[in-house]
């Protein structure tokens, strides 16, 4: 395996839209969201292991996660969990971890990946990323994966590359904001657009040579702390600096203003599994089109259903269609599908009726 490649998986999100199951003190990418014996951060950080050797693997999260990380992933160091102390976006914490690698090893190249995604082939995947790693090796380039369009997905920012070539990896022109659904037909007509997955390799110099081009003032706060990192006074600068970091997105910081991207069209099936409803298309159905994770359902007349209850619990379901139905404890959603961009108002209006401990 090459000592070269690292991986950041970033498990520092909420997941609200998949409330009642997730929640600030417990979010989805802990939690078993497909019903396979492993939650989300175990089959993201499997499937990096698969090319990424275990040590070079960094877990970038929210500080209040640490011990649910080392928990779930008993193979990880303390040293290999890197801890957000704020709420700053993803170009602070990926900076932070580039600074850290590069530190380590000036060599190497790195992905960045959200931990809450399903891949099905993850041989595709780890042939995807491998491509990226040796152009990245090469060049000075940053590298991204799209996603092939199956419809006029309005959830989804989009990649638009350059036409032309025969290269695998195409030249990026622009990054295009989520559209309306008009916009997101004209795209897939054109041909030349990607979803864009969040999923994003370089190597530590190009990454933290972009930051310093592009983001000056970041740059200069973070590597102001290079000689702690890695050591025991690194929790003390990070303490005390990163809360003054720039709330900003990476592809805000870096990739709209970049020139040298490339993206690589995935030959994987892909789903971020941001929603319910996304989770309910992944999942194996019953005889009516039913989704069920953990429970034992009887449906009389009850179709298409999303329906998860604690394992083994007896769920029946009458005259009901197209609903998301989710027992946990003290909270039960029985909600539509075709509403499920609403969780989080509702979510909101639970808090301020109930209190934040269902949320």
């Amino acid at each position: 395996m090459n000592k070269n490649y690292y991986a950041v998986l970033m498990a520092g999100g909420v997941g609200s839209r998949f409330w009642p199951i997730s929640t600030s003190e417990y979010p989805k990418q802990f939690h078993d969201m497909l019903g396979t014996g492993e939650t989300l951060i175990q089959k993201t950080f499997k499937r990096l292991n698969k090319f990424v050797p275990t040590e070079n693997i960094l877990i970038l999260t929210n500080e209040r996660y640490n011990e649910l990380v080392l928990q779930q992933l008993p193979m990880v160091k303390q040293e290999q969990v890197v801890l957000e102390p704020a709420m700053r976006n993803t170009a602070p914490c990926i900076l932070y971890a580039a600074l850290k690698i590069k530190k380590m090893n000036p060599d190497g190249v790195m992905i960045v990946a959200p931990s809450d995604h399903w891949i099905e082939d993850e041989d595709a995947f780890a042939r995807d990323v491998t491509i990226c790693f040796e152009k990245c090796i090469k060049e000075e380039v940053l590298c991204t994966l799209g996603i092939q369009p199956t419809f006029p997905n309005t959830g989804f920012g989009y990649i638009e590359f350059e036409k032309g070539g025969d290269t695998e990896l195409k030249k990026v022109h622009q990054f295009r904001e989520k559209p309306d659904y008009e916009t997101a037909k004209e795209f897939l007509d054109q041909g030349n657009f990607l979803w864009n997955a969040g999923i994003f390799m370089w190597s530590v110099n190009t990454i933290v040579n972009a930051f310093k081009k592009y983001q000056s003032e970041q740059y200069r706060l973070f590597e102001s702390g290079l000689s702690c990192y890695n050591t025991n006074e690194e929790r003390g600068f990070i303490y005390e600096n990163y809360p003054k970091a720039e709330n900003i997105s990476i592809d805000y910081a870096i990739l709209e203003p970049a020139e040298s991207i490339f993206v690589l069209p995935a030959t994987f099936d892909w789903n971020d599994l941001g929603t319910w409803g996304s989770l309910y298309d992944k999942l194996d159905k019953d005889e009516s089109n039913n989704a069920v994770v953990n429970g034992r359902v009887i449906a009389e007349d009850a179709q298409g259903n999303m329906i998860r209850s604690p394992k083994g619990k007896i769920v029946v379901v009458d005259s009901l269609n197209d609903y998301i139905i989710v027992d946990k404890k003290d909270v039960l959603l029985i909600y539509p599908k075709s509403k499920e961009q609403h969780i989080k108002q509702v979510l909101n209006k639970v808090k301020d009726t109930f209190g934040d401990e269902y949320a």
